[in-house]
C-alpha cells in the first residue's frame, strides 16, 4: 500500500474532516481515506462501463413525452390555490 504526505492544508478543512470522523466513529485518517475512495476520478474504462449501464437503462425506458418538472410544480402550485 502507498502512502502520501499533504502538506499546508487549511486548519477549517481539517477540522471538518476531524468532525465528520468523530460523527462517524473513525480517526481522521480513515475519515479522509474513506473521503479519497469515494472521490477517486473515473478512469476511461469505468467510464465505458457506466456509459453502457446507463444506455442499458435507456433502452428499459419507453419512448413517451414526459412532462417537464416546472410544469408539474405549477399546476401543483395552482391546486393548492384554488382549493
Amino acid at each position: 500500500m502507498g502512502q502520501v504526505l499533504i502538506r499546508d492544508l487549511d486548519d477549517a478543512l481539517l477540522q471538518d474532516y476531524q468532525e465528520a470522523a468523530d460523527g462517524n466513529g473513525r480517526s481522521l485518517e480513515a475519515e479522509l481515506r474513506d473521503a479519497l475512495r469515494r472521490l477517486r476520478p473515473v478512469n476511461d474504462h469505468d467510464r465505458r462501463d457506466l456509459q453502457a449501464r446507463l444506455a442499458a437503462i435507456r433502452a428499459m425506458t419507453p419512448n413517451v413525452a414526459q412532462t417537464p418538472a416546472e410544469v408539474l410544480v405549477r399546476e401543483d402550485r395552482e391546486g393548492f390555490r384554488s382549493a
